[in-house]
């Protein structure tokens, strides 16, 4: 155990303090704001304040963690060796920035909390943000902080072992149109047909035709492919379905459908299952409660992962609305127009509400890539694409954190616009080592 004494224990102080110490570098601390009593503790220990007390490990604290609410703060990067940090601590702290006030301030997402211009979907653009401006975006640099701390501590402290952590990898699948062409209504089918014509998409009819006359499987049924590619590779892989309303935005199939609820049956028996909440479920707590409902209905077993369709939330309130409903676990926190961490971690975290400042119950496991990212987004070849999720893997691998991937069934269907993705995906795992149990 890692003794701190800091002056004020807040919330924010508990909060980031136990991610960096307990969730990254697996170690159990604890708090003081006593002198007498971290003088008297015999085991490691630092000192998180303005001046040292005596010649302990200090770090030199920024204002940040003492402070409540949002202000705007100045951010001025530098590197601490090859590594871009901010939130200077001076000559006297053992490590040359404060790390805890850093990490606070990109896990927390702060900068999403001040004015921002937001993007045609109302969220929070890449463009706008500290890691994108820095070019830090595609490294978990909160994980790289922690690990660099890690060292000073090890060669001051020469008698203490630190754990080490193992890498993970977590596949998952976002379901936002399950079929192609099946048990869609009569109107859809019939306006599919109509389209397809008229704007001579001749594939996509006759493949409509075919799957319609049960001639052809359905391109995007690669349920079982999925399903085997995860048993063979011992993968950890979770389904998010969409179960909304047709919408402009949600076109899955109707939750009504005998097939398409057997078959979030048959999947849940075999891998984990979660919400994927409609696009309009970012500001209607309604909306999510009833289709949060819908899939607990078909599974029956209480719904406690979700992701956002389109990675369409706003902070706090969408965070807020799932926590109200239960939600334990959300798989959103990622940009839709960029690979990379938008959190600045590949750690798996609990939400911080800065408008209660407290932290939540609400575990966000952040993604590192999106197939429509690559695809849509960067105009990528399946090839670049691949050597872009080396990449990634290798930034993750490097500190042995959670590698959090982002498919679709369209896109490992291989179907038109997709077509050579369904190596992508199966290459990816081939690469990426298996996880333990």
């Amino acid at each position: 155990m890692i003794l701190v004494y800091t002056h004020k224990i807040t919330p924010r102080v508990r909060y980031i303090f136990k991610h960096v110490f307990s969730r990254i570098l697996l170690v159990s601390i604890d708090f003081t704001s006593k002198v007498e009593e971290f003088v008297a503790h015999n085991g490691p220990k630092l000192s998180y304040t303005k001046v040292p007390l005596g010649n302990e490990f200090f770090i030199r604290s920024h204002d940040l963690l003492f402070d409540q609410g949002v202000s705007d703060l100045e951010i001025n990067i530098q590197k601490w060796e090859e590594t871009p940090c901010f939130f200077s601590a001076g000559p006297k702290s053992a490590i040359p920035y404060d790390i805890f006030a850093a990490s606070f301030y990109l896990i927390s997402r702060y900068e999403e909390y001040l004015p921002h211009v937001r993007d045609v979907h109302e969220r929070f653009n890449a463009e706008q943000s500290l890691a994108y401006k820095y070019r830090f975006l595609e490294k978990p640099i909160v994980d790289i902080w922690a690990i660099k701390l890690k060292r000073v501590l090890e060669e001051r402290f020469t008698d203490y072992e630190f754990p080490e952590r193992k890498f993970t990898y977590i596949s998952t699948i976002d379901v936002d149109n399950a079929y192609a062409y099946k048990h869609k209504s009569f109107v859809r089918s019939s306006g599919g047909f109509v389209n397809d014509f008229f704007k001579l998409k001749l594939k996509s009819f006759w493949d409509r035709l075919m799957v319609l006359l049960r001639i052809k499987k359905d391109p995007y049924n690669v349920f079982e492919k999925i399903l085997s590619l995860s048993s063979t590779h011992k993968i950890k892989t979770i389904f998010f379905f969409l179960l909304a309303d047709y919408t402009t935005f949600d076109t899955n199939v109707s939750a009504s459908k005998n097939k398409f609820r057997l078959l979030i049956k048959h999947i849940a028996d075999y891998a984990k299952v979660g919400l994927h909440p409609s696009y309009f479920t970012m500001k209607n707590s309604n909306m999510l409660k009833k289709e949060k409902e819908r899939l607990e209905s078909i599974t029956n077993i209480s719904t406690v992962k979700s992701r956002q369709h389109f990675l369409r939330f706003s902070l706090p309130e969408t965070y807020q609305n799932l926590i109200d409903l239960e939600i334990e676990e959300d798989y959103s926190m990622g940009y839709a127009s960029h690979v990379g961490f938008r959190a600045s971690t590949c750690t798996p975290f609990y939400f911080y509400d800065l408008d209660f400042e407290i932290q939540t119950p609400l575990k966000v496991f952040p993604f590192a890539l999106m197939d429509t990212t690559l695809n849509d987004y960067m105009g990528l070849t399946p090839k670049q694409s691949l050597g872009r999720i080396k990449d990634l893997y290798k930034e993750v691998k490097k500190v042995d954190g959670v590698f959090i991937t982002l498919f679709h069934n369209e896109s490992i269907s291989g179907y038109l616009r997709w077509r050579g993705w369904q190596r992508v995906y199966e290459t990816m795992l081939k690469i990426i080592k298996p996880i333990d149990d």
